[in-house]
């Protein structure tokens, strides 16, 4: 099977998988999904979506967001870890957004970036789940598949994202990435998975990984 048969079908099992696909953090406007994905970083969507609610029950807008002290923040964000840094970075984008974009969150790659504590990645989230712009936002699940499916060399997230973007149709880059994440979860974790219920490694996979896998398997067995 070449590069291209296996992108296509990739994107074909995907798409029977997951015909409809919820987006992993819970929010209700691009604020609060700016604020869900920057406190995602190293922390699992589940314990984010435990912590929100807590959060913007007291403040779900940046005008509500600074009247909080830092502290106050911090003390509630706690659990989803690295809480000194994510604070700082809550509160002072929630300043900068009041001072400059009237308190809307602004709609460019650029902008975005230039936020405390946001970057490439939570950007490209914001701007393809909250805007619809195409975007490839890459977390560890898809950097993790593109290896195991032989479509990038696993060198690093920046390189991962590139050959995503230029093997995959730009049209559904946004639905992609996500169904990518929610195979990733269910089916091909980074470890302890079942090459029998992986039916993309299985099919389109470099030939090292299935082969390690199969020996594994073998051992369990005897």
């Amino acid at each position: 099977m070449n590069k291209e048969a296996r992108v296509q079908f990739v994107i074909d099992t995907l798409k029977e998988l997951y015909p409809t696909i919820p987006v992993p953090l819970d929010h209700k406007d691009p604020y609060t999904l700016l604020v869900a994905v920057l406190l995602s970083a190293q922390c699992t969507d589940v314990r984010v979506n435990q912590i929100t609610p807590l959060l913007f029950a007291k403040a779900d807008n940046p005008y509500d967001m600074v009247k909080m002290s830092v502290e106050e923040i911090k003390e509630i964000i706690r659990p989803c870890g690295l809480s000194p840094m994510k604070s700082k970075g809550i509160h002072g984008l929630s300043e900068i957004l009041i001072e400059k974009y009237n308190g809307e969150v602004p709609q460019s790659f650029e902008a975005l970036e230039a936020l405390p504590a946001v970057g490439h990645k939570t950007a490209s989230v914001v701007m393809s789940q909250a805007f619809g712009v195409p975007a490839f936002p890459v977390d560890t699940h898809i950097h993790r598949l593109m290896y195991r499916w032989n479509l990038s060399n696993g060198k690093n997230v920046a390189q991962t994202e590139k050959d995503a973007k230029r093997l995959f149709p730009r049209e559904i880059w946004n639905d992609l990435h996500l169904q990518i994440i929610w195979y990733g979860r269910e089916y091909s974790p980074a470890r302890g998975w079942s090459l029998e219920k992986d039916i993309i490694t299985k099919t389109v996979g470099k030939k090292s990984i299935i082969e390690e896998m199969e020996k594994a398997s073998v051992i369990k067995k005897k």
